[in-house]
Order: structure tokens, then C-alpha cells, then sequence
């Protein structure tokens, strides 16, 4: 039998390696540098097609002068432009020591008309300073009106009851006021709704006027307004400077940090979307 000669294995060249392999490389990067193109404008469209929605969470709205230059606008340059407007004020336990017979104006000389109290808060809570805060509103003559801190994971008929147990309203009072702020942490939206009805219902009942909601812009935007639009609103938006108020809104609560004498600390400032007659119209009759 013959013996083969083994063939020698030839060497491998370096360049012709690299050379073959070079294309593959290039044709890779290319692609991941498309999808991250893709994925970059992809990612910007969705941004911009949702800048309105982030932009209410954020504190900016398209249509009016806001927030840098809202933050930045004295007190009194606001209420100057609605200067033809109802101004009050909303107190509660956290502003701890007020002399009536001192409160009459906001600072700057605006009087004020009206005042609202926070009264109960959740299922159980009572304002500390609520009796108190009310007669003292009362026999200074201020319209007032009082409210409830609705506290979204607690039963909606047990908190209505007791802002019941704990508010007489008369003629001449603001129809009584839910304050929701918070979103569930427990439920769904969807039941969310259900108990605010359930305590508003409940409420209107009792009283017989329609109750007015209170909460942010954007809460009222994205939850409140397609399915409570025949309750009166008050929407609280520090970060905007309205021209001309909302007409859908009854009240623009338009900063926390509002000076009035006799008041240590700070205190929210309102504006009724009328005036003095116009606003009588909302009242109890």
C-alpha cells in the first residue's frame, strides 16, 4: 500500500482575514446605529404628541403665561387684572393662630369677601380650628363656605357623614365643598368615581344644593371634568397667570403664599369668576 504524504496546512494570512471579515463588521454597526436612530425619533414623536399632558404635570400650559413668568408675577399684578372679581381666602388647622378682627384685606389693600374652612378630613377627622374658624368668619360677615379632604382609600359614605355630623349650612353659605387631590392607592379609577358620587349624592341630599369639587387643573383635566361637568368647580394652578379665567370654573385658587394681616403664616388666595351679585348666585338659597 502506498503512503500519502500529509499535506502541509497552509498558514493564514493575517490581512486576508481581516479583509474578509471587515465588511460584516461595518454592515453590523450600521444597523445598531439605524435602530438607535429609529428608537431616538421614535421616542421623540411620542414626547411631542403628549406634550400637552406632560406639560400639565409639569406646570405649563400652551395657552396662557406660565409658570417662569407666573411664579415670578406679584400677587397684586394678578388680582389688578381681575380686579373687577370677588377675592377670598380658605383656612384651616395649619394656620394656627388668626385675629379675626384683623383680617378684612389681602395684602396690597383687595378685600375679601368670602372664606372657606376646612371641616373634616377622611372618614373621621374634624379640623381642630374648624368651630372656631366659622363663627369667628361668620360674625366678621364674610360669606364662608366649608370643605372636606377627601381621602380617596377610605369608605365614601363614612366621610360623608362625617362632614354631615359636623357642618350646618344656612342661606347665604357656600353649598358644601369636596376637596380630592390624591389619586387611589387600593382601587381604580374607575371605583375612585364611584365614591365621589356616592359621598356627592349623599351630601346633595342632605343640604340640597349641588356640592362644589375642588382640586388641581390637571386632576380636574385628566379625572373630573367628562364625568362631574354639572358640579360647580373650584381648580387651585399656582404655576399660571389666567387673563381670563376658565368659565367652566366657579373659583381660581391662584397661589398658597398670599399675605393677609392677622394671618401669621401663608395663606391661599381666591378669586370668585364673577362679581359680588354674580357670585350670590352660587350660594344656598
Amino acid at each position: 500500500m502506498a503512503t500519502r504524504t500529509p499535506s502541509k496546512t497552509p498558514r493564514r494570512k493575517a490581512p486576508t482575514r481581516n479583509t474578509k471579515k471587515q465588511p460584516q463588521r461595518t454592515s453590523f454597526l450600521s444597523s445598531s446605529l439605524f435602530f438607535k436612530m429609529v428608537m431616538f425619533f421614535g421616542v421623540a414623536v411620542v414626547l411631542y404628541s403628549q406634550r400637552g399632558v406632560f406639560a400639565r404635570y409639569l406646570g405649563f400650559v400652551t395657552d396662557k403665561i406660565v409658570y417662569a413668568e407666573a411664579r415670578s408675577m406679584p400677587i397684586d399684578k394678578v388680582l389688578d387684572t381681575h380686579i373687577e372679581k370677588s377675592f377670598g381666602i380658605d383656612v384651616s388647622e395649619y394656620q394656627d393662630k388668626i385675629s379675626w378682627d384683623k383680617v378684612k384685606e389681602i395684602e396690597g389693600g383687595y378685600p375679601i369677601e368670602f372664606v372657606f374652612v376646612r371641616a373634616t378630613a377622611g372618614s373621621n377627622k374634624t379640623d381642630k380650628k374648624f368651630k372656631r374658624y366659622w363663627k369667628k368668619a361668620k360674625e366678621k360677615g364674610f360669606i364662608v363656605g366649608a370643605y372636606h379632604y377627601y381621602r380617596p382609600n377610605e369608605n365614601s359614605l363614612e366621610q360623608a357623614e362625617n362632614f354631615i355630623k359636623n357642618v350646618t349650612l344656612v342661606e347665604g353659605d357656600f353649598p358644601p365643598v369636596l376637596d380630592i387631590e390624591k389619586l387611589p392607592k387600593t382601587q381604580s379609577i374607575d371605583r375612585l368615581k364611584v365614591g365621589l358620587k356616592r359621598w356627592l349624592e349623599t351630601v346633595q341630599a342632605h343640604y340640597g344644593v349641588k356640592p362644589i369639587i375642588y382640586s388641581s387643573e390637571s386632576y380636574y383635566e385628566d379625572f373630573l371634568k367628562d364625568d362631574f361637568e354639572d358640579c360647580p368647580f373650584w381648580i387651585a394652578n399656582y404655576t399660571a397667570f389666567y387673563k381670563k379665567i376658565d368659565s367652566e370654573w366657579s373659583i381660581w385658587q391662584l397661589t398658597e403664599n398670599g399675605k393677609v394681616h392677622g394671618i401669621n403664616t401663608d395663606v391661599d388666595i381666591n378669586i370668585y369668576n364673577g362679581n359680588s351679585v354674580q357670585m350670590k348666585e352660587l350660594l344656598i338659597k
